[in-house]
């Protein structure tokens, strides 16, 4: 079974209104470019596609569709062990909330 590489999960994601580029900023996602920042109260994860290293388990890394309040649509591209460059525990929380239902 062929698993969709991230190119394909990002362009089936865009097709579906997951528009935006977000960022990780400490306690926020951010999107530069409509200059929204949105805290954990602020967004649900609506889907992650998780990516696994072919040869090293350290190349890991989730795809996390995510729709905001106020209905702005856009992806987060997080790697594994992200978390310890400086994420807040909300971040963490919310993320791995979804990640692991």
């Amino acid at each position: 079974m062929n698993m969709p590489t991230l190119v394909e999960s990002l362009q089936a994601l865009r097709e579906q209104g997951f528009v935006h580029d977000f960022n990780l900023e400490h306690s926020s996602l951010y999107c530069s470019e409509l200059s929204l920042r949105l805290h954990p109260d602020d967004f649900e994860v609506m889907e992650t596609i998780r990516f696994e290293g072919d040869s090293n388990p350290d190349d890991s890394s989730v795809l996390y569709a995510i729709r905001s309040t106020t209905d702005v649509r856009g992806t987060f591209l997080m790697a594994y062990g992200a978390y310890a460059d400086g994420a807040s525990a909300e971040i963490v929380r919310k993320l791995a909330d979804h990640r692991n239902q």
